[in-house]
């Protein structure tokens, strides 16, 4: 059994059909955020979603799950969807603490990663409940 799931629609065919969404469930390991940016890169593909935008939304999944596999507790979760002019990432996991952006020091090898996000996205914050972090991202129009 493998340590991630992707669940989509079928087909290529039946994705163009209904919203661009995918949801992805991992058990915590180190294969985690690569697992998530393959899968959301191959879905950017097909979304039409590319070039730096496109580096710059993978970027932010790898930083979010890798949070989530470092900080977290039990399994996580990914959900991408691009209902229009906006690209929404969000990661789950059991931990109710909230993530948060810190100050890394220069000698720091780690810790940099909800900077990275704040700086790329149009926005981020923190569920409630603190085990949902999230970015958006604006995708200009002329995508379809």
């Amino acid at each position: 059994m493998s340590p991630a799931t992707a669940v989509a629609p079928a087909s290529p065919e039946a994705l163009l059909q209904t919203s661009r969404a995918f949801d992805m469930a991992f058990a915590p390991g180190p294969a985690c955020a690569s697992q998530a940016r393959r899968t959301t890169r191959a879905f950017l593909r097909l979304w039409n979603v590319n070039g730096e935008l496109a580096e710059n939304i993978v970027l932010a999944v790898s930083e979010l799950v890798t949070n989530a596999f470092e900080h977290g507790t039990g399994d996580m979760g990914l959900r991408v969807w691009y209902p229009g002019d906006e690209l929404r990432i969000e990661v789950t996991d059991d931990n109710p603490a909230p993530a948060e952006l810190r100050v890394a020091g220069s000698e720091a090898v780690s810790g940099r990663g909800l900077f990275l996000v704040a700086v790329l996205a149009r926005n981020w914050g923190v569920s409630a409940d603190g085990r949902t972090t999230w970015c958006v991202f604006r995708v200009p129009a002329g995508r379809p």
